[in-house]
């Protein structure tokens, strides 16, 4: 399912490196970003998971640049979501400048009870939400 909602980024000089290029550590926060903020057009954001005891904790992470990414530059983060039962969940990743992707990557997480920190199935709310997009 193709969810593709853009979050803008404004790069910001403390960002880069030596050679005016973002930082290529940056980007998981790009990352981070994104999923944040698609979680909240779901409608279901990282600190109502929290209050029911779920973590969401980063399991794997992996970027690819195609281009670097600058000073200034206004950037879009577009995130899309894939879940396939169980307790992963697997955020995919654009960054683009100008509609043009200039790195992708994806990060894998699981859900995690907060107290136990064993893996434990999403929540209702989650599925919920889940069930709805698959209907659309």
């Amino acid at each position: 399912m193709d969810i593709n909602h853009r979050s803008p980024i404004r790069v910001r000089y403390a960002e880069t490196d030596m050679m005016g290029f973002v930082w290529n550590g940056v980007y998981n926060t790009y990352f981070e970003i994104g999923r944040t903020e698609v979680m909240r057009y779901l409608g279901l954001t990282y600190r109502d998971l929290e209050d029911k005891g779920i973590q969401l904790p980063l399991i794997e992470a992996h970027a690819r640049y195609f281009q670097p990414g600058k000073y200034d530059d206004l950037l879009e983060v577009e995130t899309n979501i894939r879940y396939e039962g169980g307790v992963r969940l697997k955020f995919e990743y654009n960054i683009l400048r100008d509609n043009t992707t200039i790195t992708s990557g994806y990060t894998l997480h699981t859900f995690m009870n907060a107290e136990t920190k064993k893996p434990v199935k999403p929540p209702k709310e989650f599925l919920d939400v889940w069930e709805n997009l698959q209907k659309k």
